[in-house]
């Protein structure tokens, strides 16, 4: 039997369709505003462009304005962080997104932690993870809260299971196991150092792959029935896991593309909306 593909793609545009409704109700009620999200983009990589793009494209077709600030590859810290003391006093904005990564000579954890509790719709500050990890609210980083979203709206069973999470990144492998874990999962952080890993991966119910390198883990290491989530993306359209062997073995996997990467976004447009919300309505 084949597995249930976790269609991140198709997920994502039904939830625009329910949050295009959401900010036109807003409108009404608000004398026309709608949520916007602040994106800044400091340099001129392509890749950060591109995505930067993609997340102002993303706000209009739910009917939301995006506000892009870009700065040029000199900016320093202190400029910067005046940059994002102006949109957290502005009452216009309602979610501020600085694009990953910043230039060298910037402190990028001293600007993400600038960011108002209240507008970290991508869930980057150090507060917001710490709420998050004690179960206090706050927006959750928009990958694994989008891979969260994704897990429940197909039906995936969570509480008492094993999840192991290959990756320690701040943004995606730390808050995706204490996701999991308030989940009531027991979960299991390894990372490109760990002894043992295969067979730690063997243990896995859930497997998220978070570990950026293309194809590091082997398919063979996937125990039969596993939900794969692979939160990777390199060139030639390959993710962290060998994932074609596991198409007819595993219950559940995430395409790459087409898995994890909308529904970021879309996580991120979702919390903007919820952030206006709380704002205008």
């Amino acid at each position: 039997m084949s597995a249930l593909v976790l269609d991140g793609k198709a997920l994502a545009a039904k939830t625009e369709a329910e949050l295009l409704a959401r900010v036109e109700q807003l409108k009404a009620r608000s004398g026309g505003k709608t949520p916007i999200l602040a994106t800044i983009l400091v340099g001129d990589d392509p890749a950060s462009a591109t995505y930067v793009k993609m997340k102002g494209n993303a706000c209009r077709r739910v009917g939301m304005e995006s506000l892009a600030v870009e700065l040029p590859s000199t900016t320093s810290t202190d400029e910067l962080l005046e940059e994002i003391a102006r949109l957290n006093a502005n009452p216009d904005v309602h979610g501020i997104l600085l694009q990953h990564p910043v230039p060298a000579q910037i402190d990028e954890r001293a600007c993400f932690d600038a960011i108002a509790l209240e507008k970290d719709v991508d869930g980057v500050t150090c507060l917001g993870f710490g709420r998050m990890a004690m179960g206090e609210e706050a927006y959750g980083c928009a990958t694994p809260q989008g891979i969260m979203r994704m897990l429940e709206s197909y039906g995936v069973a969570i509480e008492g299971k094993h999840a192991v999470v290959v990756g320690r990144s701040p943004i995606l492998g730390k808050p995706m196991a204490m996701m999991l874990l308030q989940k009531n999962a027991t979960v299991t952080i390894c990372h490109s150092r760990t002894q043992g890993l295969p067979a730690l991966i063997a243990q896995a119910d859930i497997l998220v792959g978070a570990v950026g390198k293309p194809e590091f883990i082997k398919a063979a290491w996937v125990k039969p029935g596993a939900v794969v989530v692979d939160a990777g993306y390199h060139p030639g359209g390959v993710g962290d896991i060998e994932l074609a062997p596991l198409l007819d073995t595993a219950s559940a996997y995430t395409p790459v593309p087409g898995g994890v990467g909308p529904m970021t976004i879309n996580t991120l447009i979702m919390q903007t909306v919820e952030s206006g919300e709380k704002s205008l309505g």
